[in-house]
C-alpha cells in the first residue's frame, strides 16, 4: 500500500496544524478530550462517520471539509467545473467496531456527498450498539453480500446484490449483514440537509 494514502491520524494532524492549535486548544474546540485526539492522531483509535460529523459541527465545518488539505484556490473562489477520480487504493480508510469505512475522493473539499464504500461486519443490533444518526439524506446500494437495514420508524429490511436504499439519515439506523453472510460490501453517499446552514457555519469559522 502507498505510503501517500492519507490515514485519519495524518488528516486531523493536518487539520490540527492549519488552526494553529495545540492538543488541548482542539480539544476544547471538539470536545474530545486530549487523550482520544493524541490516539486519533497516532492512529491508534478511529471515530465512526456520526462522531466525524460531530467533531465537523463542532468545528463548523463540513464532511469534506475535515478530509481534504486547504489550498490557496480554496481560500479565494468557489471551484466550478472539477472532477476526481477514486478507487479504494487512494481511499481514506476508517476502521470501525462495525464498519470498514473507505472515503472516495477526499482530497474535494466542500463536496455536497460524501462518497463512501463500507464494509459491513456487525451481525446483531446488540453487537452493533446505539443506531447511527446524522443530518441529511443517504443512499446506499449493496455491491456484494447482503444486509439487514434497521431504521427507527420501519421495519428491517433485506437488502441483496443490486438492490438499493434511500433514506432521511436524521432517523436512527444501522447496517447489519444477513445470517450465512460473514462481510457485505456496500457503496453509500451521504448528503447534508443543512447545505446552506453547514457552508455559512464554514464561512465564519474560516474568518475568525
Amino acid at each position: 500500500m502507498s505510503s501517500d494514502i492519507p490515514t485519519l491520524g495524518a488528516l486531523m494532524r493536518s487539520l490540527r496544524s492549519r488552526k494553529g492549535w495545540t492538543l488541548k486548544e482542539m480539544s476544547e474546540h471538539s470536545g474530545i478530550p486530549v487523550s482520544t485526539l493524541s490516539k486519533v492522531e497516532h492512529d491508534r483509535l478511529t471515530l465512526s462517520y456520526d462522531k466525524l460529523y460531530q467533531l465537523g459541527q463542532k468545528l463548523g465545518m463540513r464532511m469534506s471539509e475535515l478530509f481534504a488539505e486547504e489550498s490557496e484556490e480554496d481560500k479565494t473562489t468557489a471551484i466550478t467545473a472539477r472532477r476526481s477520480l477514486g478507487d479504494l487504493q487512494h481511499a481514506v480508510r476508517i476502521e470501525t467496531q462495525n464498519y470498514d469505512y473507505y472515503y472516495l475522493c477526499a482530497e474535494l473539499r466542500r463536496k455536497r456527498m460524501i462518497p463512501v464504500i463500507a464494509k459491513v461486519r456487525a451481525k446483531t443490533a446488540k453487537q452493533f450498539g446505539d443506531l447511527s444518526h446524522h443530518s441529511g439524506e443517504e443512499f446506499t446500494y449493496v455491491i456484494k453480500g447482503s444486509v439487514v437495514i434497521n431504521t427507527e420508524f420501519y421495519d428491517p429490511v433485506v437488502l441483496t446484490e443490486g438492490q438499493s436504499i434511500y433514506f432521511d439519515s436524521s432517523m436512527g439506523h444501522a447496517y447489519l449483514t444477513t445470517e450465512g453472510c460473514e462481510e457485505a460490501t456496500v457503496l453509500t453517499v451521504m448528503s447534508s440537509a443543512d447545505e446552506e446552514e453547514m457552508q455559512t457555519l464554514h464561512t465564519q469559522h474560516a474568518n475568525v
